[in-house]
């Protein structure tokens, strides 16, 4: 069995970097003012400062005043930002900044000069440097691709089916039958002859998906592993006949025994592959849900869901993982008292927030009747993980679109799994 080295996946980073990229994707600047600057890892901060002192020169020459002035607050907040580093960071620093206006739109001269800082999730080899009316998003995007592709090929004497493992789910790409014929002689003819016509019609069914799973999994999706299942020992003829091109040959990680080929025996290749896929983001997020439901179905006072619990046992330094779902859509609002420092928090759809915070901040405190509530919303996810960290739990983002995510939906779209049962220290 052989291993793949992945890297390992910070769960709530990717979170926050993909919502970023979401939020940034839909600015537009009322000309060609908005910022994007792409610093390799390894390259000099002296020299990208100098060649934005240098692009910030030439913008003195823009025509329109106000796009002057935006280019030129926004270059020289970028190099104000660079100065705090001092190297560029591991991995290099992605920086979009630009004079936007305020949510909801404005006049013309109301913008504000905003800017953003993106540790990358892998090694960034480009520079880049664009000033534009929208921001240039698409290296990060790519760099979010998960690059950790693991093919599937199910196959036995009549079936095979082909499947890729990619990011938070495995997908049935194809399946065929092989027109090989049944054990058992048809007709008169002579059982030599007819098992030479049947191991004639088997290497051509070989061949035939040497070539599709070539296809597929060279030429299409360029795998990282290849795991082969089926029944009995049509997977091992196939592997040992070497009928795969070398590549993929040398990238088998395993064969597994399964009781289907085709599309079935795809799901249920999976199912088995958790070992070897140990290092892979789905399993992992497949492991840890599966984990929180064997504690809750099995009473055994460790596993908690619902949001309102989860906090509750975050805050009371009982939760040792909490798990999230990424596309829950929940913003918490939380309102302070400025006289009695009562704290009201309400988790509500993003669409509500703003109304909620409006209620908030206009109502008198439940507490001691005084006016001055200060209110303010926050993502949720950086909401429990804010909670999180200051008692040591460990927070995970799930993905929605994964049958774990799904799973996790059920539950309310947070769930933990506790350090001890509350139950037992009462």
């Amino acid at each position: 069995m052989r291993r793949i080295n992945v890297e390992k996946h910070d769960s709530v980073k990717i979170y926050k970097i993909r919502r970023t990229i979401e939020e940034l994707s839909k600015k537009s600047g009322r000309g060609t003012e908005l910022i994007t600057v792409y610093i390799p890892k390894g390259r000099q901060l002296h020299e990208v400062i100098g060649a934005l002192q240098q692009e910030r020169g030439t913008a003195a020459n823009i025509k329109s005043d106000t796009t002057r002035t935006h280019v030129v607050d926004s270059l020289g907040k970028v190099i104000q930002r660079l100065r705090l580093y001092k190297k560029t960071p591991e991995r290099g620093l992605v920086v979009f900044c630009g004079a936007l206006p305020p949510e909801g739109g404005g006049p013309l001269g109301s913008e504000v000069v905003r800017a953003w800082e993106i540790d990358p999730p892998r090694d960034l080899k480009q520079y880049l440097y664009r000033c534009d009316d929208h921001f240039h998003v698409d290296i990060l995007k790519g760099m979010l691709r998960d690059e950790n592709l693991v093919g599937f090929l199910a196959i036995d004497s009549k079936d095979a089916g082909w499947g890729l493992m990619h990011g938070d789910r495995i997908e049935v790409l194809d399946h065929t039958g092989s027109g090989v014929a049944g054990k058992h002689r048809q007709g008169g003819q002579s059982a030599k002859r007819f098992q030479k016509l049947r191991e004639m019609e088997l290497t051509y069914f070989f061949n035939r998906v040497a070539q599709t799973t070539r296809q597929y999994f060279i030429d299409i999706y360029q795998v990282k592993g290849l795991i082969i299942s089926g029944p009995g020992p049509t997977k091992e003829e196939f592997v040992n006949g070497r009928y795969l091109e070398y590549r993929l040959q040398e990238a088998v990680l395993a064969t597994l025994d399964t009781s289907y080929a085709g599309a079935e025996g795809i799901r249920e290749a999976f199912a088995k592959a958790g070992d070897i896929l140990s290092d892979f983001r789905m399993v992992e997020e497949k492991r840890l849900v599966e984990s929180l439901f064997r504690e809750i179905n099995s009473h055994s006072g460790l596993g908690s869901y619902g949001l309102e619990e989860v906090i509750g046992h975050i805050e009371g330094n009982v939760a040792g993982t909490v798990l999230v779902a990424d596309d829950t859509g929940l913003r918490m609002v939380t309102g302070t008292c400025g006289r009695c420092g009562q704290v009201r928090r309400r988790a509500v759809d993003v669409r509500e927030a703003i109304p909620l915070a409006t209620e908030f901040s206009s109502g008198p405190c439940p507490g001691c009747g005084a006016g001055g509530v200060e209110a303010s919303g926050q993502d949720i996810v950086d909401y429990l993980e804010t909670a999180a960290s200051r008692t040591g739990a460990e927070l995970q983002v799930i993905s929605g679109k994964s049958e774990s995510g799904a799973m996790l939906a059920s539950l309310g779209g947070a769930g933990a799994i506790l350090r001890y049962n509350p139950e037992h220290s009462r």
